[in-house]
This record gives structure tokens, C-alpha cells and sequence, in this order.
């Protein structure tokens, strides 16, 4: 059986968020990602409110379909404008979301029945279009069915239902996708349970960019990748010496926690080298060199809920910015750095001096046994400041502006092995934890 043309239409429409929102699972850049959602925002919900009210979209004249998808595109940008300041009103707003919210609007308005009766401006199901008296008054203006109680009810259950399933797609969070972490948002909740128990310790209005809560059963691939931006099948940071080779297999995330885990494996390098141990790094940035970085920031205060080694000599476990263009510092933002230590935590800033030279600037706090129990690194970097906090008390801050960068960071989790000192005979494996990494903006 032949479905209708204008049935195919809804259909197609019907479906076209939902692939959009599918579509998200690519990598940031992709460009079947970028036409796939750009095509439905700027298309899809204001055709498919034309549907529902037709009268536009019968129009059979050139210059009036230009205007109806002129009208379609308008309508549009107005609905995905009004859902992400809905979003962003509740501190929940991501992209995800909003695709989702768009997705089940359009859906509901491009399958939501209309059908004309005798009498109201329409034809008989099967019949002759009704006939024509000619005349002055009818030709200027064209006859239309009046506005009766019942298409009023019709319209206005279509809005609420709409509206109903759009805010139940936001609220409930993005649906999950294979191999991703899935939704870090309880269910109605406003924000996650971390964020919300965490917000930053700075005055001022803040929103939550970036979040994960490692509640899925894998690392999520939309958030992170496991190596620098050289990644070749693993990475090193050959600038400070250091004894281990990255790899995918020493990162786990799932139940709440992501653990990178070092162990002694030796192990031959891309760069032809030899490395006595293998360990685990996370990164928002890219897959290889000439991709696009997952995530990047300009300002904000970075969280993290952290539990370094309790064997901590010849371990370096850091917490930190790297700048996304040039994939070398510095600039760096140390947010927290433990080398060869469990009970003091490093916080540092560097920048480019005159000649060139890497100036930094730092201090240390401690002592504090931060191997036994999770503990909140955080820092606050602003255009004219940049102020470190320690399970949400200030400790450190830096007032110069000059010293401060102005430029895109990467973040970054990692365990080095063997900066200043190798581990002593006999370790056998060391571990950091992450119970919850947070991004916020004004």
C-alpha cells in the first residue's frame, strides 16, 4: 500500500529529531553530525508546526512557499531558542537535551491528526472540492471553515501534550546510546546530586557546562579520550622523563568512579622507545592530531573529587589545563599535582615569559592524608584572577593578569610514573580515583 505523500512527509519529520539526536554519538566535527542537527534545527520543528496548521503549507504559488519555509526557519530558530533558555533556567541544559526536547515536539506536531470536515473549508473524504458561487466578495477573499470549539480542543491538547512530552524528554536527561555512560542526571532533578552538593565555592551566578559522574558501565566517548593529542597508540610526556606508556586498558570508569591504574609492563613505544610501565590518562581533547578536540574552556572554575595513591613515591598524579591550540605549555593551569606525594597537594600557574622561558608561579598545602578518603580540587580561573581551593576553601591565588592565560584549555586527569624518582622495587601497581569531574560557567 502506498502511504500518501503528505503522510511521508510527517513521518519523515517525525523521525528526523530523534536520527539528529542519534547523530550525537559521532564525534564532535563529524560533518554527517553537524548536517544531520543543523538540518533538523532549522527546519524541523517549524515544519512540522506548518502540518499541524496547514493553511500556509497548501499554498501552491512560488513566492508563498518561499515564504512558508521562511516561516518554517523562524518558527524553528524561535522553538529551539525557548527550549534552551528553558534548559538553561534549570541548570541542565546540554545539547542532548535540547535535541531530545525539539525531537518529541516535533514528533508530536507532525503526528498529531487534523483532518478537515464538510463545512469547515475542506472536502468530503472522497469528494468533489465543494463548489463556488462566483462573485465579487468571494473572489477577494477565499472562503474558510470558522474557528468552532471543537478544532479550539483539538489545538490546544496538541500544545499541552507538546509541551507535556518536551519537558519530560529534557527532565529525564539524554537517552542512552551504545557504548556511551549514559544520562548523569537523576531523573527530575534539577542537577546532578554532585554538582548540586558541589557548587563553586566563588560568588556569583555559575551554570554547569561540563559534568561526569562515571555512573555508566564505560568511559564515556563523548566526554573523553585516553591519551594527549599525539595520542599513536598510547602517549608519553616525553618533556618530563616520565617511565610510563598511556593505554586505553589502564582507564576504568563505571558505578560512580573512574580509576587510572599504573602497573610495571614493559613496553615499546610508538616513538621507538621502551617504557617500564603502562598506566592510565583521561583528556576532553582530541583523537589524533588533526582532530577536533571533544571539549574546551575559556574561564570557569574545574572540580574534581579525588583520591590520590596511598604508595605515592615515584607517582605523579595530576589534575590540570593544557592549552587546546597549541597542545603544548605554556600556558598551564595545575589545578592540583601530586608528585611523589600523598600529603601535599601542588597548585601552580605557568606562563610564557619575555623570552619565552616557562615562569611559573605555585604553592603547596598540606599536610593532609589525601590517599584514604576522596577530597575537592578546585580552581577559579577568571580574566583577572585565578584562586585554588581545597575541599572548597581558598588556599592560593593568583592577582596578576599578565600571568593569567586567555586561551582554550584541554582538561586533564592522569597518573605519570617515574618524574623526579622511580617507584621502589616491588610496587606493583598504583591507582588514582575520580568519583565526579564538573566544568562551570558564569
Amino acid at each position: 500500500m502506498r502511504l500518501p505523500p503528505r503522510t511521508v512527509a510527517r513521518l519523515a519529520l517525525a523521525l528526523l529529531g530523534w536520527i539528529a539526536l542519534a547523530s550525537t554519538v559521532l564525534p564532535p566535527g563529524n560533518p554527517l553530525r553537524i548536517a544531520l542537527t543543523g538540518g533538523f534545527l532549522v527546519l524541523g520543528p517549524g515544519a512540522a508546526a506548518l502540518l499541524a496548521r496547514p493553511t500556509i503549507a497548501r499554498t501552491a504559488g512560488g513566492p508563498d512557499r518561499l515564504a512558508a519555509a521562511s516561516l518554517a526557519v523562524a518558527l524553528s530558530t524561535a522553538l529551539a531558542a525557548l527550549t534552551a533558555v528553558a534548559l538553561l533556567a534549570y541548570d541542565v541544559f546540554s545539547v542532548e537535551r535540547a535535541l531530545a526536547a525539539l525531537a518529541a515536539v516535533t514528533t508530536l506536531l507532525a503526528l498529531v491528526p487534523h483532518g478537515t470536515r464538510p463545512g469547515r473549508g475542506g472536502r468530503p473524504p472522497g469528494g468533489a472540492p465543494p463548489v463556488r458561487t462566483a462573485g465579487p466578495a468571494q473572489d477577494a477573499a477565499p472562503r474558510r471553515g470558522p474557528w468552532r470549539p471543537g478544532r479550539a480542543r483539538r489545538v490546544a491538547g496538541a500544545l499541552a501534550a507538546a509541551t507535556l512530552l518536551a519537558l519530560g524528554a529534557a527532565c529525564s536527561g539524554t537517552p542512552g546510546t551504545p557504548g556511551a555512560a549514559g544520562s548523569n542526571a537523576a531523573a527530575g532533578a534539577r542537577l546532578p546530586a554532585a554538582a548540586a552538593a558541589n557548587r563553586p565555592p566563588a560568588a556569583g551566578s555559575w551554570r554547569l557546562v561540563f559534568h561526569d559522574e562515571f555512573t555508566g558501565s564505560t568511559l564515556d566517548p563523548a566526554k573523553w579520550t585516553t591519551c594527549y593529542d599525539w595520542n599513536d597508540g598510547g602517549c608519553t610526556n616525553a618533556g618530563n622523563g616520565e617511565d610510563q606508556w598511556y593505554q586505553p586498558g589502564q582507564v576504568k570508569a563505571g558505578g560512580g568512579r573512574l580509576t587510572l591504574t599504573a602497573q610495571p609492563r614493559t613496553v615499546t613505544g610508538s616513538d621507538g622507545r621502551t617504557y617500564p610501565w603502562v598506566s592510565g590518562m583521561v583528556s576532553t581533547g582530541r583523537d589524533s592530531w588533526n582532530a577536533q578536540p571533544r571539549h574546551t574552556f575559556t574561564y570557569g572554575y574545574f572540580a574534581a573529587s579525588i583520591k590520590v595513591p596511598a604508595n605515592p613515591h615515584g607517582f605523579f598524579p595530576a589534575f590540570w589545563l593544557i592549552p587546546a591550540a597549541t597542545r603544548g605549555t605554556p600556558p598551564e593551569v595545575d589545578i592540583a599535582e601530586f608528585p611523589n606525594t600523598d600529603q601535599y597537594v601542588h597548585m601552580n600557574l605557568h606562563w610564557r615569559g619575555p623570552d619565552g622561558s616557562d615562569q611559573h608561579v605555585g604553592q603547596n598545602w598540606g599536610p593532609a592524608d589525601f590517599s584514604s578518603d576522596f577530597h575537592v580540587f578546585g580552581v577559579d580561573w577568571e580574566p583577572s584572577t585565578v584562586t585554588w581551593y581545597v575541599d572548597g576553601k581558598a588556599w592560593f591565588q593568583v592577582t596578576d593578569p599578565s600571568r593569567i592565560p586567555n586561551v582554550a584549555m584541554e582538561v586533564v586527569l592522569n597518573l605519570a610514573v617515574g618524574y623526579l624518582e622511580s617507584p621502589p622495587v616491588g610496587t606493583d601497581s598504583a591507582a588514582l580515583q575520580a568519583q565526579w569531574v564538573q566544568v562551570w560557567q558564569h
